[in-house]
């Protein structure tokens, strides 16, 4: 017996109008208006933790930003102070989550003013009226604290922590400089070598080079163990 197959419906889809699509997204995505979100932030409801966290933070805005202004605007220095203040917290905003570069920058802006300061005081000290050598040692000193900084960041796979490692080289290069205040010919060297030895032992080259050491120590004692004894 033949079987016949049965006839298949095809349905044709149903396109919907440029109307009914038009209320299907405004149904899918609700608007808030302006005045509603007005409503919430004047009312201050305890539950509506969105106008609760806003007004507050309105209010010192606009306080800090008029506080800014008024103290910008009475000489020049003030107006660089306030530029530098916001630059900065600009910053420390932007490397809120990279704690150890924000540690690393930081220990390296209070070194340079520490190392400059101590290099004039040890010019004074001395009854020096050339201020060259206070500019070449304050250089000096913000060129030994950049080195830091780079140096730990130029390490692929640091052992420790980065910004660790340039707050000791920093507080290495300061002690360099209160020496440098006595001693001004060996304030550079010092700091220099201080920075040396700490990129160097907390990056793991002097871990490496020990290392290598021993491993060719190792080979000249197994290679004179192996030489016939003479009689």
């Amino acid at each position: 017996m033949n079987r016949i197959a049965p006839k298949r419906t095809t349905r044709t889809p149903r396109v919907s109008g440029p109307a009914e699509r038009s209320a299907a997204d405004r149904t899918d995505t609700p608007t808030v208006p302006a005045l509603a979100r007005l409503h919430r932030l004047v009312r201050q409801d305890r539950n509506d933790p969105w106008a609760v966290k806003l007004l507050p933070r309105l209010v010192f805005g606009l306080a800090a930003v008029c506080t800014f202004f008024v103290i910008a605007s009475e000489s020049g220095s003030s107006f660089v102070t306030v530029c530098a203040l916001i630059l900065v917290g600009g910053l420390v905003w932007l490397l809120r989550r990279r704690a150890q570069l924000l540690l690393g920058l930081g220990s390296t802006l209070l070194a340079a003013a520490f190392t400059g300061y101590f290099s004039a005081v040890g010019d004074s000290v001395r009854a020096s009226t050339s201020a060259t050598v206070t500019g070449q040692a304050a250089f000096g000193y913000w060129a030994l604290a950049g080195m830091a900084l780079l140096g730990a960041w130029m390490v692929k796979a640091h052992p420790g922590r980065r910004g660790v490692t340039v707050v000791l080289a920093d507080v290495i290069l300061v002690i360099a400089s209160v020496v440098g205040m006595f001693l001004p010919e060996a304030g550079v060297p010092l700091g220099f070598l201080g920075v040396l030895a700490v990129l160097a032992l907390r990056g793991g080259t002097a871990k490496a080079v020990t290392a290598r050491a021993r491993q060719a120590l190792g080979r000249l004692r197994s290679g004179k163990a192996g030489d016939p004894a003479d009689s």
